[in-house]
C-alpha cells in the first residue's frame, strides 16, 4: 500500500478557491489537480465552517519550531564561544 500524500496549506486553499468559482465544477478541479472529488469536498466543508484557521494540520507549527531553533542555535553559539575562551587561555598558558 502507498504512503499517504500530504498537502500544503496553501494548495487546499487555492483548490478550496478553485472550486468556489462560478462555473467549476468540483470534480474538473479535482481531476485537474489530480487528487479525489471527495478530498476536495471535504477540504471546503472544513473551510466553510473553520474559515481562517482551517488547514493547520498535525505536529509542531512552524513559528514554534523556528523558536525551538533559534534556542539551540543561541545554546551551541555559548558552547562554542566558551570552548574557544579555555582553548585560547590553555595555549597561553602552555607556553
Amino acid at each position: 500500500m502507498g504512503s499517504r500524500r500530504k498537502y500544503s496549506e496553501e494548495f487546499k486553499r487555492e483548490a478550496v478557491q478553485m472550486s468556489n468559482r462560478e462555473g467549476v465544477g468540483v470534480t474538473q478541479v479535482a481531476r485537474d489537480l489530480g487528487i479525489q472529488p471527495n478530498m476536495l469536498s471535504r477540504w471546503r466543508r472544513e473551510s466553510a465552517s473553520a474559515g481562517p484557521k482551517a488547514f493547520r494540520g498535525q505536529g509542531v507549527p512552524r513559528d514554534q519550531e523556528l523558536a525551538q531553533l533559534k534556542r539551540d542555535l543561541g545554546r551551541v553559539t555559548r558552547e562554542r564561544d566558551v570552548l574557544k575562551e579555555a582553548a585560547a587561555y590553555f595555549a597561553k598558558t602552555s607556553r
